[in-house]
């Protein structure tokens, strides 16, 4: 009955315009229950799961940072009808949680770049560099050889499992690129893109990279079309756009003739994609946009695939490969909508992104399949305010600046555009529609651009060895755990000489309770 209670506690309460606590809450015994479960659950953890992973798969949210997560997560429960702060994302159920420090070798707040290159490829770097080393240079196109640096996708593609890249953002953007590219500049998108001294002194363009480095990735799904031809074509579906690419090569034809004969297939809306039977394919480049794809909540849900959907193929695909496989996910978008001040857009993009990972939980298991889930860095984002209890993420806080007596949102940036002036004082925001989609919160410093933030972020895991990512560590220890639990890469000694690494025991998955386990099913 309590169960039962609990349940439509949770289903009424979106309905409710002042939600109550339900009456389960206000007895010690309910939280002891469940703290006991929790604790039931944890000493299981005592057995490890010390099997190789067949299956690796990252999770990357680009500018995710932890108070992303925790508004995200509020977010997610709003939307199924409860307070939100009491549920759980698919990342929140990983056994093992870390903390990873995200500076850059030369720069104490991080960008994409840089730390795309320590969590592929096992070496920190500068900012704005990928696949180099931190000898390499912003922009110095002669020190890039000699300080390449290789990632896991390439450590996976040559022990022979399949691999493959699915993210909201161009194919070529900053953190794909690190897994194939070696780049002083992550906006070296195309030849179009470089400075002609670049060129001349035989620097690649990065999409030029994606198809030479590794020529067999067998899924790349993203945008970044007119990065892929020349500059006298229009593109397939806004004719008015047109490709970047100088050096007339037109990057996709090449691929589709490479692949023809191989099983590949090319395509560029959700319902092509949709309509292949992923165990008749082993190779897909799906390009869905000129650029980056839209935000979720602008998507065009008959052309452009959610990232749920993409992953969804993507793992179908690489699953044909007995070996298993590496799979990179960025949920890329979250940056864009911080670094543009609107949250709403950011934190959708994050519950999508765990969506993704849900779904690809149900197509994998934790018995030989290690799942990360981390941010490359944060944000200046925050929300506070003294809020009550299932105030929406989106509203305002319950009090006045004692200042300005102004009302403020729980919502709030450290720097970015919506720092707002009217007649020299702070916008009052009971005037404006602060629930909007792309509604800019209010910012402290004006700037065009919002910027990231330094602090660490969190590294979600579960399956073989998850429980080597503990503690607080570099960023760059990523891959290297991942490549231990798979046995590729340089350690491997482990797994030829059988000894602790290979068990057949795996982690058992937690028995929760009943009223837990309602709850937090529907949110």
């Amino acid at each position: 009955m309590k169960a039962l209670a609990l349940l439509l506690s949770c289903l009424l309460w979106g309905s409710l315009a002042k939600p109550k606590f339900p009456e389960e809450e206000k007895n010690p015994s309910f939280w002891n229950a469940w703290a006991q479960r929790t604790l039931k659950d944890a000493l299981t953890l005592q057995v490890l799961n010390r099997n190789i992973a067949k299956n690796l798969i990252l999770f990357l949210g680009d500018g995710m940072g932890v108070p992303t997560v925790t508004a995200a997560r509020i977010l997610k429960g709003q939307l199924n009808g409860c307070y939100g702060e009491e549920v759980q994302l698919e990342m929140d159920k990983f056994p093992y949680v870390a903390l990873a420090k995200t500076y850059n070798t030369d720069a104490q707040v991080a960008d994409s770049a840089g730390t795309a290159t320590a969590y592929l490829c096992g070496v920190k770097a500068n900012e704005g560099t990928v696949g180099v080393s931190a000898a390499a240079v912003r922009g110095q196109c002669n020190t890039t050889q000699g300080n390449e640096v290789t990632s896991i996708l390439k450590w996976a593609k040559d022990a022979g499992k399949s691999v493959g890249i699915v993210t909201t953002t161009r194919v070529n953007h900053a953190t794909p690129s690190a897994a194939y590219a070696h780049c002083v500049d992550r906006d070296w998108y195309s030849d179009g893109e470089m400075p002609p001294e670049a060129v001349q002194a035989g620097c690649k363009d990065i999409a030029r990279q994606l198809m030479e480095n590794i020529p067999n990735i067998n899924v790349i799904m993203g945008g970044g079309r007119k990065y892929m031809l020349p500059e006298n074509t229009s593109d397939v579906e806004y004719p008015s756009t047109r490709g970047t690419r100088k050096d007339g090569r037109n990057l996709i034809e090449e691929w589709v003739d490479r692949t023809k004969d191989k099983r590949g297939y090319y395509v560029w809306n959700k319902k092509d994609l949709l309509s292949i039977n992923p165990s008749s394919v082993d190779y897909l480049m799906g390009l869905f946009e000129p650029g980056d794809l839209p935000y979720d909540l602008e998507r065009n849900t008959s052309m452009d695939p959610s990232l749920t959907e993409m992953v969804e193929v993507a793992v179908k695909i690489l699953k044909n490969n007995p070996e298993g496989f590496y799979l990179l996910v960025e949920g890329g978008r979250i940056d864009h909508g911080h670094h543009e001040g609107k949250a709403k857009q950011a934190l959708h993009e994050a519950v999508e992104m765990d969506r993704a990972i849900g779904h690809a939980g149900l197509l994998t298991s934790p018995h030989d399949t290690l799942t990360v889930v981390t941010a490359d860095h944060s944000h200046v984002f925050d929300f506070g305010g003294y809020t009550r209890r299932g105030n929406s993420i989106f509203g305002l806080a319950p009090m006045v600046s004692d200042v300005d007596q102004k009302p403020f949102t729980a919502i709030l940036y450290g720097n970015g555009p919506g720092f707002k002036l009217v007649n020299g004082s702070r916008v009052n925001v009971s005037t404006v529609d602060y629930q909007q989609n792309n509604y800019q919160a209010q910012a402290a410093v004006p700037l065009r651009m919002e910027t990231h933030g330094g602090e660490d972020v969190a590294v979600f895991s579960r399956g073989p060895m998850a429980h080597l990512l503990h503690g607080v560590q570099e960023q760059n220890y990523i891959p290297h755990v991942m490549a231990y639990a798979a046995c590729i890469g340089q350690n491997k000694d482990h797994c030829q000489k059988g000894n602790s690494a290979v068990r057949s025991s795996a982690l058992a998955p937690p028995t929760l309770g009943l009223v837990i386990t309602v709850t937090w099913l529907l949110c």
